[in-house]
């Protein structure tokens, strides 16, 4: 079997395995991406008839402290962003919308909340923000506001705001203090969501430029069959006619391949309990018109029906032909909705009854519509018995992991980008402390 020599081999190339080699190789070390795919791995754009369809919305949230811009700044990305307007951003209300009040300029102008309610808001969006609401890991968000003395009108806004940004209709499953960290980074920042012009194709594209321009390695259609590794560490993987040695191993695969790979491995029972975590899964259908159809929101919300609309072409100029408009619907599903196929079918044609009502003549002009049943959005939806897999295990000191089902910071894709920037950083200083001694 032939071998090859790195100083990192990274496995998995999804947003965080091309973001930690991106950065590992910029700072000079000799690195290796092993993706048994496609790059990318959820995160793809296909083009059909000329519109730009994104598997999974690629908002990015509260930009300017997300580690995507942290690694924009660092490894010189050349990627460009369009901001969210958050005054467009509205709930529907039945026979009226509102705005979202997620910061203070959406709080004067929301319809939701009236009078002294706006003041007790805007308490608990200050308190959130300086830290001092901060949740208990033991109880749901739910759980959390039914102990305390919570207005109804800012009870019912606080658990609006959990279902709209946790994909969850059940805000008993959202822990209390992920909600706060999210909503404190959120309420802190300038530019709460954001769209790359050319959706994640352009952001692939980039990690790829950076890994190529620093001597590193991208191997496609390889996939990792064994895991080699003696009582302290890991010393090669392993594919049917190639090995690939290393220092340092990062693997940024879902933990059910994990558990696969790391079956004769000390930390085998480690890894188990997180295998049978539930994945959060939604649906998206997304349908590309000929001409615009004029709004005056871009995002719309309605918690009853547990869908949003998302005008994407409004941020994202690539998205859609020149006149044309693609807009993007998100359906929550309920656990027993997930493998049953005639509810998916039902949630179609509640989104296509959304779309009639915010985005009337859509069917006359469109081109294309897409649906993606059942897609996983996050490998690990973070609820009261499912928390992120940690990105390091002291059994094995050379062995990282980094994605959206690891421990860090934000949700979706930041988790992906916060779990790959600091195994990159653990990496670097490891190595720097050994060669200072």
């Amino acid at each position: 079997m032939r071998t090859s020599q790195y100083d990192i081999v990274v496995v998995g190339g999804g947003l965080a395995g091309l973001s930690t080699a991106a950065y590992l190789a910029y700072h000079g070390k000799k690195v290796a991406l092993l993706e048994r795919g496609k790059l990318g791995g959820r995160a793809m754009t296909i083009q059909l008839k000329g519109y730009q369809f994104n598997f999974g919305a690629h908002a990015i949230y509260a930009r300017d402290t997300s580690y995507l811009s942290k690694l924009e700044q660092e490894l010189g990305l050349n990627i460009h962003w369009e901001d969210f307007t958050q005054l467009k951003a509205k709930f529907d209300m039945g026979e009226d919308t509102s705005v979202i009040p997620s910061n203070i300029g959406g709080l004067l102008q929301t319809k939701l909340l009236k009078g002294m309610d706006k003041f007790r808001f805007a308490y608990h969006m200050l308190f959130t923000t300086l830290g001092f609401e901060k949740g208990d890991p033991n109880l749901s968000i739910q759980e959390w506001i039914d102990l305390r003395k919570i207005s109804p009108a800012v009870k019912e806004m606080m658990l609006n705001l959990a279902t709209t940004n946790f994909f969850s209709g059940d805000p008993d499953s959202i822990p209390s203090d992920v909600f706060f960290s999210y909503y404190r980074r959120l309420f802190k920042t300038n530019i709460p969501v954001s769209f790359i012009q050319g959706g994640w194709k352009v952001l692939i594209e980039e990690f790829k430029r950076i890994i190529k321009k620093n001597g590193g390695d991208i191997i496609e259609k390889t996939k990792i069959t064994n895991v080699l590794s003696n009582d302290s560490e890991v010393t090669e993987v392993q594919t049917k006619k190639h090995a690939y040695s290393a220092k340092e191993f990062v693997f940024a695969i879902p933990p059910e391949e994990l558990q696969k790979l790391f079956q004769d491995s000390p930390i085998k029972s480690e890894l188990e309990r997180f295998t049978d975590y539930e994945p959060t899964y939604v649906m998206f259908y997304d349908v590309g018109l000929k001409k615009r159809i004029e709004s005056d929101y871009t995002y719309i919300f309605d918690k009853d029906r547990q869908i949003f609309i998302t005008d994407i072409s409004y941020y994202d100029m690539e998205a859609a032909p020149p006149g044309g408009q693609l807009l993007q619907a998100v359906g929550y599903l309920s656990q027993n909705e997930i493998h049953d196929p005639l509810a998916h079918e039902e949630m179609i044609k509640r989104m296509e009854h959304f779309y009639d009502k915010h985005f009337d003549g859509w069917r006359k002009q469109l081109v294309i519509p897409r649906a993606s049943k059942k897609p996983v959005l996050q490998a690990i939806r973070w609820s009261m018995n499912q928390r992120g897999l940690p990105t390091h295990f002291d059994k094995l000191p050379n062995v990282h992991f980094a994605g959206d089902w690891c421990q860090g910071t934000g949700q979706l894709s930041e988790l992906s980008f916060s779990s790959a920037y600091n195994v990159s950083k653990k990496i670097l200083t490891k190595k720097a402390a050994i060669q200072g001694v």
